[in-house]
């Protein structure tokens, strides 16, 4: 095979080794009979929601089966083309061939991204929460550009956004936002996201149209599966119900059914505002023991806790990330240093590199650790 066809299929071989070993390849079959066999128990669907993660956990084991096995075909079919190409000297053959690997190659990259989601919540569907930063009008639009941003992700990815409270902006934008993202690994791509986030633009709101520079926080916490069991003491929380001050129009209630609930010894506050007053109640103590198990998984992990130690007050010192418009056009990842000029694009919901290099920065530095305790 020529060099560069040669490279390429060796980038797809490496990311079929790292596929194969977080899938544990040679179990794979038998852990597939075992989710079989536990899937035809009439008794399975006695409770639904266990019912509901095996099948989730049986079809995430199909998934990774059935892509690493149609990379590694479809790698041997591409090479034994080229192959036969060049022993027949069809140029035509060849090129189809080529193109057709470096398409893998993209996907068996993005795969091999996939397969690092492998922590105790990567799986789990996760909240979302946003609040500007100082700087009145400015940081509320910037809030609420950032909202769009993760909603257009999210539906790109699939995902099921919901919205759970939201507080408008004096004259725009928003002051805060909360979202809970169903999906498979939404909690696994987002995490990186929390900390400040940066934006330097020409304001539109500034009639002698000079820079501005904006911040808005940005939180990620796994929603608590029901087999986790987490305590919450009912004399350690306050309720209270309240007026919701959304953004106006048919979502605006009319009655105190918005609820916020404060956790005492942590000092958390969460709400939710959209639904009943018995929904809203609901909703907010499933964040709030979401919440209170992001703060385990921070105490176990010093990687974790080192990113949302930078999700602090949402000022200059904190940022994660930079979005340039002007003068020029730049997104920068300070953690990775993984930029773009495709600002427009990043903030349509492109967001699967800058989060991939984050993911693989986590990854390598976990590794890292772990040789070093060894």
């Amino acid at each position: 095979m020529r060099a560069e066809a040669q490279n390429t299929a060796d980038q797809i071989s490496k990311s079929l080794e790292l596929l194969a070993q977080r899938l544990d390849v040679e179990t794979a079959p038998y852990r597939l009979e075992e989710f079989n066999a536990r899937v035809e128990d009439p008794n399975l669907w006695d409770n639904p929601d266990a019912a509901q993660k095996l099948m989730r956990e049986r079809q995430s084991l199909v998934d990774a089966i059935d892509t690493y096995e149609g990379i590694k075909q479809e790698l041997a079919d591409n090479v034994e083309l080229i192959e036969l190409g060049e022993m027949e000297e069809d140029e035509e053959v060849i090129s189809d061939a080529e193109a057709a690997l470096k398409a893998l190659a993209e996907k068996a990259a993005q795969k091999e991204l996939e397969a690092l989601l492998n922590g105790e919540a990567d799986s789990n569907d996760t909240f979302l929460e946003i609040n500007a930063g100082a700087g009145g009008t400015e940081s509320c639009d910037w809030a609420s550009m950032l909202a769009r941003m993760y909603v257009r992700w999210a539906e790109k990815k699939g995902y099921k956004v919901d919205l759970q409270a939201e507080s408008a902006g004096d004259e725009a934008g928003i002051k805060s936002a909360t979202y809970k993202i169903e999906g498979h690994n939404a909690y696994g791509w987002l995490k990186s996201e929390s900390g400040v986030h940066r934006l330097v633009r020409i304001s539109p709101f500034d009639s002698a149209a000079k820079r501005h520079t904006s911040f808005t926080s940005v939180k990620v916490y796994p929603v608590v599966d029901d087999n986790i069991e987490i305590e919450v003491n009912p004399s350690d929380i306050r309720i209270d119900t309240y007026r919701s001050s959304g953004a106006g129009g048919q979502h605006v209630n009319t009655t105190d059914s918005a609820v916020r609930i404060t956790h005492h010894p942590t000092g958390i506050v969460v709400t939710s505002s959209e639904k009943s007053q018995h929904q809203n109640r609901d909703i907010a103590m499933k964040a709030l023991k979401s919440r209170l198990y992001q703060m385990e998984l921070d105490k176990r992990s010093a990687l974790v806790n080192e990113a949302h130690e930078n999700a602090g007050d949402a000022g200059w010192g904190n940022q994660i990330r930079s979005y340039v418009l002007q003068p020029y056009q730049m997104v920068k990842d300070l953690r990775t240093n993984y930029e773009t000029s495709d600002t427009k694009g990043v903030l349509d919901g492109d967001l699967d590199g800058l989060m991939g290099a984050t993911l693989a920065l986590a990854v390598s530095g976990k590794s890292r650790a772990e040789a070093q305790g060894d």
